[in-house]
């Protein structure tokens, strides 16, 4: 076997085919006794979120009555009673459609992840960084639900891979509207993500921009990495990794920022992990190798945003199975976790990748697109900034 090939199987799930990368399937279906769901946050952006939710479902009962399938809303009071209420009711409906950013696509995510029961997603938050990798209309609510009916007439999905953040004994999870902490009733973790677990920096600029009253999202998260960059901690990070060859690697990272990543994009568009792919059955554990100096920090965000951001030498990066996180001796006590912009818990943690678990209503224009988006790719982006893809250190 070629030096190339054993860096595909490697860098790649064995059970896919490397030449596509990705699951997908068409087919024609009979939708007879076939309900479609509809979840939304009712508190999200001061109450339009339900507006929203009611425009979507509209649009999808009129489709219904054309296509022969029913609509239900399984929208709580919140986004726990909403995440609740899906999980519930799950015997109502074949497909849901999560209406929202990106933490509506992980409640979405943790209702119907692993079931096979596919996910449809209407784009209207304010980093939307889910559905901006795979390549879904964004804050275009009737191209959105175009895409959904075509995809649910035709069949078309894709199968993409989450992470999977557990408890670690003492670990506990907090409120994830508000972050809360709810430590007296000592609450496991067990939460899905789709896009990226946060847990220094990163989540810290989260957690500002959540807060932020500025108008755009992208200009929030902007607006919180300028004032969090001043701000800058070394947190204490011990990590236990399985990497992508098998080996384990167990060290402390004393660190401003490690993220636990699923996804490329953060904040709207921020590419912190560029070399990320929705179906390769890996996690990318990116950090910062210390605290950056000022022209190393404008660096970075240059880079951020033109998807060569693991081109500086002032990051780590690794390709993992799976992690635990705990507290390193050293360093400060890491901040607040957070995945997909909601609030998950706090250290320690195991991460698992979850290979394939969930199913994501596309437009076949989409599910082509996310086919070409190859392991080659990937290796080529990662040549191009002087990494070895096996190890991920720097080769000069």
């Amino acid at each position: 076997m070629t030096t190339r090939n054993v860096q595909l199987k490697v860098m790649g799930n064995l059970a896919l085919d490397v030449k596509h990368g990705y699951r997908t399937s068409m087919s024609k279906t009979s939708h007879a006794n076939t309900t479609v769901a509809v979840v939304c946050n009712p508190t999200s952006n001061k109450g339009k979120g339900a507006q929203v939710g009611g425009h979507v479902i509209d649009l999808l009962r009129g489709a219904g009555r054309k296509h022969g399938f029913d609509v239900i809303d399984v929208t709580g009071t919140s986004f726990d009673d909403s995440l609740a209420n899906a999980r519930r009711r799950g015997d109502e409906y074949d497909y849901l459609v999560a209406v929202g950013g990106d933490g509506m696509v992980a409640l979405g995510a943790n209702a119907v992840g692993c079931s096979g029961k596919p996910l449809g997603i209407v784009a209207i938050g304010s980093g939307n960084d889910f559905a901006r990798g795979l390549d879904l209309p964004v804050n275009r609510v009737e191209t959105a639900v175009e895409g959904i009916v075509g995809a649910i007439v035709r069949g078309t999905h894709i199968d993409v891979d989450m992470g999977l953040v557990t408890s670690l004994p003492d670990g506990h999870a907090i409120d994830s509207t508000d972050g809360t902490d709810v430590s007296q009733s000592r609450s496991p973790i067990d939460r899905y993500y789709a896009g990226m677990l946060s847990c220094g920096l990163d989540a810290s600029i989260n957690d500002r921009a959540n807060h932020s009253h500025l108008p755009n999202g992208s200009l929030r998260y902007f607006a919180a990495v300028i004032v969090e960059l001043t701000h800058m901690k070394s947190y204490g990070y011990h990590i236990k990794a399985t990497l992508a060859d098998g080996s384990v690697e167990e060290r402390d990272i004393i660190s401003p920022l490690l993220t636990v990543a699923n996804s490329r994009h953060i904040g709207g568009g921020i590419e912190v992990s560029p070399y990320s792919r929705f179906a390769d059955g890996l996690l990318d554990l990116v950090w910062l190798d210390h605290v950056p100096n000022f022209r190393e920090c404008v660096d970075a965000v240059a880079r951020a945003y033109h998807g060569r951001l693991l081109g500086s030498h002032a990051f780590g990066w690794k390709r993992v199975r799976d992690i635990e996180i705990t507290r390193a001796t050293e360093g400060d006590e890491p901040s607040v976790l957070m995945a997909d912009g909601e609030y998950v818990g706090h250290l320690p943690v195991k991460v698992l990748a979850k290979d394939s678990a969930l199913r994501v209503l596309v437009p076949p224009a989409v599910a082509e697109a996310q086919a070409a988006d190859s392991e080659e790719r990937v290796l080529e982006t990662i040549k191009r900034d002087g990494r070895d893809p096996l190890t991920g250190r720097f080769l000069a």
